[in-house]
């Protein structure tokens, strides 16, 4: 009896522990309790509303962004993807604020958020493909050059470029490789180990004064393919310089005029360009070249930092050849995750 009497007590809510169901109707209570009868939803959150406006603004309008002050638009442009997580934070504040004013004007920067990058959020990748190309910044300090090369090399690409090779450690690299890959070619810091004979080998001056990117002539199996490897000078971020890039976009405009330039119609771009597809100083080579990750990968594909990928600045590129796939490989001993793509090579098929 004294059983059943705490039973049914604790069945009518009391002294017994409070159900996850209760829990979540006192909490859709909070949140929407009382809305119908309120006629201030519509006068509150202000602030909330202006703040999701300019952040839809920013989005929308990020190319018209002047990076006269500290390279203000190409920084934001980096990092754009991120401005997102601001969305649902909004969304929390509006809500707890009980402001329907709030809550429609975080519609719009969550559309614009949608409309940028909702396409990168669906798995594009293909099954098919002929040949396979990864690239790897794989850090001048790296304590591992040999276990780093054979684990990108395990990826299977036809074509391997790396990129901040110093000069000590070229025949280690070298020497790792060379069991798969018969062909290679090392240009100042940037590299290209391929399964397929290469010819025409020759630096791309990029002017900097030294050597960091090359181009090569592939034969492969569906004929021949211009690939180039370039490692663009690094940014950075400096509280009186701001977003200091002016090295890199000179030589992103040089390596935009080479590869113009090129007259073999397959051209494909390996390495670490040190900006996103979004960056407007990279548009010399974006505005002619596809993105294999934003034709046919799965995700953003950040690759950098490696501890924490927060922007895709290692990239494959291709103009006159087809993506089927894009992915990053696991991590190594570098700062940098590797990154690999199928393309299709015969086109017209």
């Amino acid at each position: 009896m004294a059983q059943q009497a705490y039973m049914t007590e604790t069945d009518n809510g009391g002294s017994g522990p409070e159900r996850p169901v209760s829990r979540l109707r006192r909490l859709a209570h909070r949140l929407f309790g009382g809305w119908r009868d309120d006629p201030r939803i519509w006068r509150r959150g202000a602030v909330t509303a202006v703040l999701a406006l300019l952040l839809a603004l920013v989005m929308l309008l990020h190319s018209r962004i002047p990076n006269r002050v500290g390279n203000l638009g190409s920084l934001i442009e980096t990092f754009l993807p991120w401005l997102g997580l601001a969305v649902p934070v909004l969304l929390l504040v509006g809500l707890a604020r009980k402001s329907a004013t709030a809550l429609i004007a975080v519609l719009l920067p969550a559309i614009v958020w949608l409309n940028l990058f909702g396409g990168l959020l669906t798995d594009k990748s293909g099954t098919g493909g002929d040949l396979v190309v990864a690239t790897h910044n794989v850090n001048a300090d790296n304590p591992a050059p040999a276990a780093t090369a054979r684990d990108v090399a395990a990826s299977g690409a036809d074509l391997l470029a790396l990129e901040e090779l110093p000069a000590p450690a070229v025949g280690t690299y070298d020497q790792a490789l060379s069991g798969q890959y018969p062909y290679h070619a090392v240009v100042g810091t940037v590299g290209l180990w391929s399964k397929y004979p290469m010819s025409q080998v020759r630096s791309v001056d990029i002017k900097l004064g030294w050597k960091r990117a090359m181009r090569a002539t592939v034969a492969t199996p569906d004929g021949l393919v211009a690939v180039y490897v370039a490692h663009m000078p690094s940014v950075r971020v400096e509280l009186k310089a701001g977003f200091t890039a002016r090295q890199r976009d000179k030589s992103a405009d040089a390596l935009g005029e080479a590869i113009a330039d090129e007259t073999l119609k397959r051209v494909v771009l390996l390495g670490d360009l040190n900006g996103t597809m979004n960056d407007r100083s990279l548009n010399a080579v974006t505005s002619q070249m596809r993105s294999t990750q934003g034709a046919a990968g799965s995700g953003f594909g950040f690759s950098w930092p490696a501890a924490f990928p927060m922007a895709r600045i290692d990239q494959i590129m291709v103009k006159g050849v087809e993506p089927e796939s894009s992915w990053t490989l696991p991590r190594t001993d570098s700062d940098h995750l590797p990154v690999a793509a199928r393309v299709s090579l015969d086109t017209e098929s």
